[in-house]
């Protein structure tokens, strides 16, 4: 078990959070929240002994193991992919190295026996003998394919060395288990094997994801940041945004009487549990949440963009047509011989494990690459705005945000631009920033006025949610599925795929899966299950 004691935080002036008590029990996934910068990066790090806090304790029982996402991708570059998973469990890592190395000696002595026998004990012990075993098996869950296993660090690709990096984590059934943002860069099957792992894991773990779906599927607590703390809510993430938008509703309706806001909230509570009640975490923490109490669950301090696309005028049924479209990239095929067909009002999610064929497709379409071979039209109806995964090279210019934005404006008044920045949360001072010293988020929030300001009827977006925080990111889930024009689009989030596509284009070595069908209805498809077998499993490709 790990908790906290009075714990604070402080830089200067400013309070991230104050007296914080928490506590994390075994058997519990507990999801960190909080908007950019209220410090759950922060949180986890005091947790995990890497930076110190104002003041307070972190209590963890003794003799318990805690194990922590690694986030720098350089630090392994020199071990043995095998080893470097090993090395999440230092003391097992620390025996098999003496073990090896006494056994390596040309002459051993006698006292060297005795030590090889102390640590062939704490070798088994430790469940040495199933290291490999265990470590090849994360491996592998995970996509990464038996030949690599002993490749060094450094041979590897960044989303390669991730994967590797969060095997490490899980690896030696930690007691503790602290995972910052483990679905960065993974494949939306590579995440559904971890929902899968900390579902059936039985000790604690506390986890920061932007990802919803993933937090709803593995979360029993949201441990939230907000008002200068952390409060703690049973439930997954649904639960505690629709208890979090109840309060507020409940706190603008002053002249409600109690009793009714209580039969509310006691109605919202028995809808939840009936809705998930398949949900392991849900049924057994139902009664939990039938004794929550109005003063329990408090509104969100946060606010949402307003997101929403309009287009100028209605295109016509010739959207887009891509004839045998194919693609080369050092001796690497991207794009084989794709050919399909894009109709009016489609809503296709471009999915596949290798995000480079997206990216390469999208550029191709915006001509910012010219493919090998084949052809795309578009219709001559079509207006199409273009959200890119690189987008620093929209931003290297001195201007400020009304600047920046008014470039990509037919109306120049500046009440007319600060009115869409608004909409993005950059209201007063904060709409004069400059375009060089915004975050990631900000960034992607600008871009989002660009294309809302377009007026196009087809809209493409290559991974859209990066850098977004949970609050944007539903902002812009609602805009699309809102949309009426045809929107092409890839991403990683589960529950932003599945709630906005209603075509999916699986882009695989032979060419493409095309399925009008829910992404859910794809993903348990038996067929589809049958071809990701028999493409992805007997070929170099990791997910």
């Amino acid at each position: 078990m790990i908790s906290t004691s009075n714990i604070s935080l402080r830089f200067g002036k400013r309070t991230l959070f104050e007296e914080v008590n928490l506590k994390f029990t075994p058997g519990n996934c507990y999801g960190i929240i909080g908007a950019n910068g209220s410090g759950k990066s922060t949180f986890i790090k005091i947790l995990s002994g890497e930076i110190d806090q104002s003041s307070g304790d972190v209590i963890i029982t003794p003799g318990e193991r805690l194990a922590t996402l690694k986030q720098n991708q350089f630090e392994y570059d020199e071990y043995q992919v095998i080893k470097t998973v090993i090395m999440g469990h230092k003391k097992l890592y620390s025996v098999m190295e003496e073990r090896d190395n006494l056994y390596a000696k040309s002459e051993f002595s006698e006292e060297d026996g005795m030590r090889a026998a102390e640590l062939e004990g704490e070798f088994a012990e430790l469940y040495g003998w199933e290291a490999e075993s265990e470590a090849a098996e994360l491996l592998s869950g995970l996509g990464i394919e038996d030949e690599q296993h002993t490749k060094l660090m450094k041979d590897l690709s960044g989303n390669e060395k991730v994967k590797i990096l969060l095997a490490q984590a899980l690896f030696g059934n930690p007691d503790i288990l602290l995972l910052d943002e483990p679905t960065n860069h993974l494949d939306i099957i590579s995440i559904s094997w971890l929902e899968g792992f900390l579902e059936k894991f039985k000790n604690t773990v506390i986890v920061i994801s932007h990802d919803r779906h993933f937090l709803n599927q593995v979360c029993t607590h949201i441990a939230d940041i907000d008002f200068g703390q952390i409060r703690m809510f049973t439930g997954n993430y649904d639960f505690w945004l629709e208890s979090s938008q109840l309060a507020a509703k409940q706190a603008k309706d002053s002249n409600k009487k109690i009793e009714a806001k209580r039969a509310e909230l006691q109605e919202f509570i028995f809808r939840f549990s009936a809705n998930a009640s398949k949900s392991k975490q849900a049924t057994s923490r139902k009664k939990q949440l039938e004794n929550l109490t109005l003063e329990d669950i408090k509104p969100s301090s946060r606010k949402m963009p307003y997101i929403a696309f309009k287009s100028e005028r209605e295109a016509g049924n010739n959207i887009l047509e891509i004839n045998n479209l194919t693609k080369n990239y050092c001796e690497e095929i991207l794009l084989n011989d794709i050919t399909f067909k894009v109709e009016k009002g489609d809503k296709i999610a471009l999915v596949g494990p290798n995000d480079l064929v997206k990216t390469t497709l999208f550029n191709i379409l915006k001509e910012k690459e010219e493919a090998d071979s084949g052809t795309y039209t578009w219709g001559a109806t079509t207006k199409v705005a273009y959200f890119p995964k690189e987008n620093a090279d929209f931003f290297n210019v001195d201007l400020n945000l009304i600047d920046w934005l008014r470039q990509y404006s037919k109306e120049k008044e500046e009440t007319y631009i600060r009115g869409f920045l608004g909409r993005m949360l950059f209201s007063g001072e904060e709409s004069l920033k400059k375009t060089s010293v915004l975050s990631g988020g900000e960034r992607v929030r600008c871009l989002l006025a660009k294309m809302m300001l377009s007026g196009a009827n087809v809209l493409l977006l290559d991974g859209p949610t990066n850098h977004l925080d949970l609050e944007a990111i539903s902002a812009l889930n609602n805009g699309l599925i809102d949309f009426p024009g045809t929107i092409i689009f890839s991403s990683h989030d589960h529950q932003f795929i599945h709630t906005i596509a209603t075509r999916i284009i699986e882009i695989i070595p032979s060419g493409i899966i095309d399925k009008r069908m829910t992404f859910d209805e794809y993903m348990n498809d038996a067929k589809i299950k049958r071809i990701h077998q028999d493409v992805y499993l007997k070929t170099a490709i990791n997910f």
